[in-house]
């Protein structure tokens, strides 16, 4: 489906289909010929109350109008009608947003509409509000257009983008191999088979998460990935967050040259793509990406996506933030050496963090807080040179006033300045990332204030490197400073871990967020959950039709839900990566309960003599939507 504005010999035709629309409620004829001069358009109706239209992109087919009428800042949704065949479609919700998208550019603060009755808890469930007025039998409501959030324009330009999913090309420039020395040299063909599986299970799962970068703007225009995803997928996420005519490029290989440089051996896709004269958001900046979108890559910009540089910049910033606590950390040059140093450490009651100096999502870092697990965790390392870090955990008040695993977001534009975009609270299994919440109340204010602060001066320290783009600081709750005089412990305080210089699995959630708030209204809390286990293998039809149902059941909860990993439900050890959005905790909560125990239950149409249920599952009462 693409909206585009209406034509004046267009006239006749959109008549008809508004009166289709209207009459699709069961109105008698006396009734609509009360209502035939009132919903019969003009040519000159088609500029003068900007009407669009959206149309099937294969046929020509008009799916339905909407209108933008008076001048800012308060304006009117005029018209909103869609072919009675396309009702359910997401057809509405779409030109809903396009109107919505369209005013906020202009300058608009607020739309009136006068909503037939029938369609009051549409509006109201995208966020309009009764007001006084209106004509019976129709119903007014209100719409308020607040200023699309500051980073978000400084991310976009404004303007829609192109996605690229490189994630394991922009990997790939740190995984330079290492040179063992002494004992923890191999010996010559002595590669290890589970090297070997290893780097398999690390090329399938860049191509999985690859998918995440469909969501690396609120807004995409165009989306490239390595892997082939589900036909149907895409509509998914178009209906869900109101996106129109995005344009797919998926199965481009996954071959060691990396995504872009498969785009660049393309001619004609890559004129086409810097034809649309849109930004380029890539996952990770590397220099095909520069060389595609002629942006390049400054020498040195991404040195602080080194562990170890991360936590001398750290150490750097600390003393001007008081609610900081930096790991202090050692280098070693291989798995002997961080054995002996972390076996030091243990004999004087300290926990250590073992970690090589690259990695995503906790991948090469491991927790030793007992020496029996010293020899499984080695032998899941490389052979070096390895960081060993100190371990901060909070115990106390302090554990439990305050998430363990937070993140702060934040970009770097194109001038230099830094924005920031949020504090999330990150699900986070042992070291490995399974997630992230935003959103109200997500984080605790006073954590919040902090990762703030912090990332901010880390924001302005990368600008100063020549960095531009997103990027995240990683933190875990540290002990209260207890050399501080209080009555009690203090407030718990933050350590910084990591910096990632590339979009992460919480950036995605904040996009989300951005776009729901600006189609439905509200402040939602977004909750991505990049691993949920199903029982059973589904094929990419079964999925598509599972997924879809999954989303309706969701809707009932009163929650949205975006499928964001659509291509591991086939695996061995098959999961989905999907987000969740709602207006409330509790809904939240019992939306992540309804899609963690619908992808188990998927394992029961294996079991002899037990069948799924059939129908809608129940909706808790508490968590039923009432409105916006």
């Amino acid at each position: 489906m693409r909206i585009r504005d209406a034509r004046p010999d267009e006239a006749r035709k959109l008549s008809g289909l508004v009166l289709r629309s209207k009459a699709h409620w069961g109105y008698d004829d006396a009734f609509l010929a009360a209502c035939r001069a009132e919903l019969t358009l003009s040519a000159t109706d088609m500029t003068e109350r900007r009407i669009v239209v959206a149309e099937d992109e294969e046929s020509g087919a008009a799916l339905g109008v909407a209108s933008l009428e008076g001048e800012a800042p308060d304006g009117t949704l005029g018209l909103l009608f869609v072919e009675p065949r396309a009702i359910g479609l997401g057809v509405g919700r779409t030109l809903y947003a396009h109107v919505l998208d369209a005013a906020r550019d202009e300058g608009f603060a607020r739309l009136t509409i006068d909503s037939d009755p029938h369609a009051v808890g549409f509006y109201r469930a995208l966020g309009a509000r009764p007001v006084p007025g209106g004509a019976e039998p129709l119903s007014r409501l209100r719409v308020d257009l607040p200023p699309r959030a500051s980073w978000v324009r400084a991310w976009t330009g404004g303007r829609r983008t192109v996605q690229l999913g490189n994630v394991a090309e922009f990997q790939a420039q740190f995984a330079a191999p290492s040179r063992p020395s002494g004992a923890d040299r191999p010996s010559e063909g002595s590669r290890r088979p589970e090297d070997s599986s290893r780097a398999e299970a690390a090329r399938r799962a860049g191509v999985h998460y690859s998918c995440l970068a469909a969501l690396g703007s609120p807004y995409p225009a165009a989306v490239v990935l390595p892997g082939t995803v589900p036909k149907g997928w895409l509509e998914l996420l178009c209906r869900r967050l109101a996106w129109e005519s995005v344009e797919l490029y998926d199965g481009l290989g996954t071959g060691p040259a990396g995504l872009t440089a498969e785009i660049l051996d393309r001619p004609a896709l890559v004129r086409h793509l810097r034809g649309l004269g849109l930004p380029f958001v890539p996952w990770g900046r590397t220099g095909a990406t520069g060389e595609l979108s002629g942006e390049p890559l400054p020498p040195g910009a991404l040195r602080y996506e080194s562990k170890r540089a991360a936590n001398v910049l750290f150490h750097r910033l600390a003393a001007a933030h008081p609610g900081i606590a930096v790991p202090d950390q050692w280098p070693v040059a291989s798995r002997r050496a961080a054995a002996r140093l972390i076996v030091a450490r243990a004999r004087s009651g300290a926990g250590s963090v073992v970690k090589s100096e690259h990695g995503v999502g906790g991948s090469g870092t491991h927790v030793v807080t007992s020496l029996r697990r010293l020899p499984q965790v080695l032998r899941a390392l490389p052979p070096g040179p390895l960081l060993v870090e100190e371990f901060l955990s909070a115990d106390g008040p302090a554990a439990a006033s305050t998430p363990r695993d937070l993140t702060y977001d934040g970009l770097v534009d194109a001038a230099g300045a830094v924005h920031d975009v949020g504090a999330a609270r990150m699900d986070v299994a042992g070291t490995a990332y399974r997630g992230a919440t935003v959103g109200p109340g997500a984080v605790p204010d006073g954590a919040a204030a902090v990762a703030l602060r912090f990332g901010h001066d880390v924001g302005l320290r990368l600008a100063a490197s020549g960095y531009r783009g997103w990027y995240d600081v990683d933190f875990v709750t540290a002990p209260a400073d207890r050399s501080v005089p209080a009555d009690g412990p203090g407030p718990p305080r933050l350590a910084p871990t990591e910096i990632n210089l590339r979009l992460t699995g919480p950036s995605v959630a904040f996009m989300v967020k951005a776009r729901l708030d600006e189609t439905r209204g509200g402040d939602h809390l977004v909750r991505s959950l990049d691993h949920v286990p199903l029982g059973a293998r589904l094929p990419d039809g079964e999925l598509v039709a599972w997924l879809t149902a999954l989303t309706a059941d969701c809707a009932r909860t009163g929650a949205v839900l975006v499928p964001s990993i659509p291509t591991a439900a086939f695996d061995p050890a098959p999961f989905i990566g999907v987000l969740l959005a709602a207006r409330t905790d509790r809904c939240l909560d019992a939306a992540e309960t309804l899609v963690r125990t619908a992808g188990a239950d998927l394992g029961r149409l294996f079991t002899p003599g037990r069948s799924l249920p059939a129908g809608p599952r129940p909706v808790p009462r508490s968590c039923r939507p009432t409105g916006p």
